[in-house]
């Protein structure tokens, strides 16, 4: 696996107080996963956007928002109380990102090419 981000690099962009310090090491682990499943190209120096898109992800991991339990297969849920009824429908792709892998994808998205839905990185 690469190393994208460090405990040291998350420290140093975001402050010691991201995390408590027993969380960091898994939630750093889990910041580089998530990069490396980015399709991100094989470059020997990793760009200051790339650590801070890992530091942004180790946070909300620290935070138990990244890899949370999903539900897919689901397209449609209703409830009715008493004649109130509330119903939504989802696409069993559909993903909610919080505002942490929003951002961290918004600096990454130079490395990264759209091609037929599909992301590509592109070399820079």
């Amino acid at each position: 696996m690469r190393t994208f981000v460090s405990v040291a690099d998350v420290d140093g962009l975001l402050g010691e107080a991201w995390s408590v310090p027993e969380a960091k090491d898994r939630a750093v682990l889990m910041a580089n996963v998530w990069l490396g499943n980015q399709g991100l190209p094989e470059i020997d120096l990793i760009p200051d956007a790339w650590k801070q898109a890992g530091a942004e992800i180790a946070k909300e991991a620290a935070a138990g928002k990244l890899y949370a339990a999903t539900e897919t297969g689901v397209l449609s849920k209703a409830v009715d109380a008493d004649g109130v009824s509330v119903s939504k429908t989802f696409s069993a792709t559909a993903q909610n990102l919080s505002a942490g892998e929003v951002f961290a994808l918004a600096l990454i998205k130079p490395w990264l090419v759209k091609r037929s839905g599909v992301m590509m990185f592109k070399r820079v």
